[in-house]
């Protein structure tokens, strides 16, 4: 297991998570989001490579409409 943030909340994963698994286990809907792992913007083509590691740091931005 490792330890990692997520929108600020400190959490625990097993090794070998890539940010879609995470997100799955999250339960994150993957249309209308940005993530960024460690300040920088990963694109959706890219989740299933990102394997995340100790003490990263992973933001999600949900979009929101308005007006």
């Amino acid at each position: 297991m490792i330890s990692i943030t997520v929108n600020e909340k400190p959490i625990r994963i097993e090794k070998n998570t890539n940010v879609l698994q995470l997100l799955e286990k999250l339960q994150t809907p993957q249309n209308g989001i940005a993530v960024a792992l460690n300040n920088n913007i990963i694109t959706k083509d890219f989740w299933k490579y990102e394997i995340l590691d100790e003490n990263d740091s992973l933001l999600i931005i949900q979009a929101t409409q308005g007006g």
